[in-house]
């Protein structure tokens, strides 16, 4: 695709810029090679903002392994070995790596983001599409997925974590802000969030479940450990445990909040250890849920 003075003109780029383009590419230039020459200057920012502008291509970066300061390419990145980026990867389809994923600033992909390793950022990583990833994801800043989540191992975040569809996470999920998750999420391993929790579907935790505010569920909560909430604790069905589920202080426990009440027995059970203060609606059995 080749971009002429007027055709960047009526984006509108900023001063700065488009005097880079008239300096350097006054008769105009191939998308990709406009792309590479910004990065190559120092001027990764404006590569992405000439992405989001112009979109992705079909075209692929084939490579065994890709080592380098900043990457931002408009089709697909497929690499055999590592991606090891010292600030800013951003592809306007995929990545997909063989091995790990690594960059120092954030990673982004218009679709689909999968690694045979690791996948690490040190701001945020944002997928247009799925992510997976063999091992797990530790990501210092917010993460955000449009499709569905697999790490075979743990996840880390130190931001906001919105899911558009389902995650499954092998090992423990640990994030310092709000949670939100378009379908269900289980997680092999305990759930920590510093914030809220927000699922549509249901949660699935194969340890404890421990939320710095709201806690909710369109459908139920199942831990094999506490269930505990510094805010309220909701959920459309059932919330079950062997151990303790309690709300925070002057918050209510709800459960069967989408299901009849003459249904609440088979489908509003509440089971912990003990009955949980300001139980508000649900059916309260004194069997311990069964941990498997």
């Amino acid at each position: 695709m080749e971009l002429s003075r007027s055709f960047i003109k009526a984006k509108r780029p900023c001063a700065e810029g488009f005097r880079w383009f008239l300096r350097t590419h006054k008769n105009g230039g191939d998308y990709q090679l406009l792309l590479d020459a910004l990065v190559r200057d120092g001027r990764v920012d404006d590569a992405y903002w000439l992405l989001t502008q112009f979109g992705p291509t079909d075209a692929v970066l084939a490579a065994n392994t890709i080592d380098a300061d900043a990457l931002v390419f408009a089709g697909n990145i497929e690499v055999r070995g590592n991606i090891e980026i010292g600030s800013m990867v951003r592809a306007g389809r995929s990545i997909k790596a063989g091995g790990s994923i690594r960059a120092g600033r954030s990673i982004s992909a218009g679709e689909d983001v999968r690694a045979g390793g690791g996948i690490r950022s040190g701001g945020n990583l944002d997928a247009g599409g799925d992510i997976r990833v063999r091992w797990g994801i530790d990501v210092d800043e917010n993460l955000i997925c449009k499709g569905d989540l697999r790490a075979e191992w743990g996840l880390s975040c130190g931001g906001f974590l919105t899911l558009g569809s389902s995650a499954e996470i092998g090992q423990d999920l640990l994030t310092r802000c709000d949670i939100r998750c378009g379908k269900g999420l289980h997680v092999g391993g305990a759930i920590k969030s510093g914030a809220s929790i927000r699922v549509v579907h249901g949660i699935k935790s194969g340890a404890s479940i421990h939320c710095g505010g709201h806690l909710e569920a369109g459908w139920g909560i199942r831990a094999i450990g506490d269930i505990l909430a510094e805010g309220a604790i909701k959920a459309g069905e059932s919330i079950q445990t062997a151990e303790d589920i309690r709300a925070g202080d002057g918050y209510g426990i709800y459960a069967g909040l989408v299901v009849q009440i003459d249904t609440w027995e088979a489908s509003a059970q509440v089971r912990a250890r003990s009955k949980p203060q300001r139980l508000m609606s649900g059916w309260w059995s004194a069997t311990p849920a069964n941990s498997n």
